[in-house]
């Protein structure tokens, strides 16, 4: 997928990327502001998640609970300082739990990754849109 896209356009996206993906490690790749975020909360809700959403940007970890049962992590590794942090909360076991999980600032975290895993790279346009990449790997 490679394609430009506004907010009124996130429903659809957040389906399109839940289908095409063929792991359900999601890394979230662009600055700040971009709107990572944003369409984490709209692919929770493509999942099924009726709970309220946010960043764990000092939590790290935030799980939710999909009303099919299914286990969402959503990280923020923007404030992390070394990979050791990751490795203190357990993230290999998250990794390999077989849940959703959605990792902000994973260049933070870059050793660590699973080999396979979805890219999603996001970048701001001029005209208030966005731009969209995924990249699948393995």
């Amino acid at each position: 997928m490679n394609k430009n896209y506004s907010l009124s356009d996130l429903k659809s996206i957040s389906e399109e990327i839940i289908k095409q993906s063929t792991s359900k490690i999601l890394l979230f790749y662009g600055e700040m502001g971009v709107g990572k975020t944003t369409l984490i909360k709209e692919l929770c809700k493509s999942l099924g998640i009726e709970d309220v959403t946010s960043s764990p940007t000092f939590s790290l970890v935030n799980e939710y609970h999909s009303v099919k049962g299914e286990i969402i992590y959503h990280f923020d590794f923007y404030r992390i300082e070394s990979e050791e942090e990751a490795l203190d909360i357990g993230i290999e076991d998250y990794f390999y739990s077989n849940a959703w999980c959605f990792i902000e600032w994973p260049s933070t975290i870059e050793n660590l990754l699973p080999l396979k895993s979805t890219e999603i790279h996001l970048t701001r346009l001029n005209d208030g849109q966005r731009n969209i990449q995924l990249k699948q790997s393995l």
